[in-house]
This record gives C-alpha cells, sequence and structure tokens, in this order.
C-alpha cells in the first residue's frame, strides 16, 4: 500500500469521533491563534470536540488524564486529544523543564491509553518565533496538531475495522 502524503490522509469526515482540545492561556493571544487553528481543522473533519483550558502547559498532561478518565467513566471516551500552547525561552532553565516534562508526559499518556494526541505545544526562542509557528496563514501549529491527532484517529479506527 502506498504511503499518503499527509495532506491527503485528512481529507475525509470522521463520523462520530471525538475531540478533547486542551489550550494553556499562558501566552492568551498566541493561545487564541492556536486554537482558532485547531477547531477550523476539526470542523473540517466534522467531530465534535470539546475544549477545555488550563492555565500553563505542564497542566495539560494533568488535565487530559482527568479528564480521559472522567469521559471513559461517563461512557463518552474521548477518541483524541489537541494539545496547545506556547512556551518561551526565558533566562533559566524553567523552559527545558516544561518544555520536557510537557512532551515527554504526553508521550506517555499517548502509549499508555492507546490514544492519538496531537501535541501542539510550541517551544520557541521569542515571541516573533511563536507567532510564525502559531499563525494560520504561516505555520498553523494548532491545524497541524490537531491533523496529527486525526491521523491517529483514522489509523486507529482502519485498525479496529471501525
Amino acid at each position: 500500500m502506498p504511503l499518503t502524503k499527509p495532506k491527503d490522509i485528512n481529507e475525509a469526515p470522521i463520523l462520530g469521533a471525538r475531540i478533547l482540545v486542551i489550550e494553556s492561556r499562558y501566552h492568551n493571544e498566541i493561545a487564541d491563534e492556536l486554537v482558532a487553528g485547531a477547531l477550523a481543522r476539526l470542523e473540517m473533519a466534522h467531530v465534535k470536540f470539546e475544549p477545555i483550558a488550563v492555565p500553563g502547559a505542564m497542566e495539560i498532561p494533568i488535565a487530559a488524564a482527568i479528564s480521559l478518565d472522567v469521559a471513559a467513566t461517563a461512557g463518552l471516551p474521548y477518541d483524541g486529544i489537541v494539545a496547545l500552547g506556547c512556551v518561551i525561552r526565558g533566562e533559566t532553565e524553567h523552559f527545558n523543564i516544561v518544555a520536557h516534562n510537557s512532551a515527554r508526559a504526553l508521550m506517555d499518556l499517548a502509549i499508555s491509553r492507546r490514544i492519538a494526541v496531537g501535541n501542539g505545544i510550541i517551544t520557541v526562542d521569542t515571541e516573533e518565533q511563536a507567532w510564525i509557528r502559531a499563525r494560520r496563514t504561516e505555520g498553523d501549529a494548532g491545524g497541524v496538531a490537531a491533523s496529527a491527532a486525526l491521523a491517529l484517529v483514522r489509523i486507529a479506527r482502519s485498525r479496529a475495522g471501525r
């Protein structure tokens, strides 16, 4: 079977899929742009999504784990997660701690729970770099993260025969 181009794998709607969108509000305006890009992609795929906000990137994996448990208990499991946020390097080691641990925790969650995760937590040196990555007319990191999650949901569903 030939590989498809990334832009081709997200065209068909995913009926009945539920996606959790978690955004860090630490950099509000950048978060707004990331969310706009992600929601546009999710709407194009005709999936249901639930957005929630947390203070910073470190809280994203924790909120995801809590939300996955609550949704499963309610009989409304999520098919995927889109994590959105921005970490800008400062003068201390805090940048490395946040960038590494939020990414590692999301990967651990994805593997342990076998759930699609699109990681749209951008890590940059400057606010200018953040805007280049976040703007829908440029990097569209929110849209890219949503597309990644959708691609993984499609893989999971195709492997399960749905």
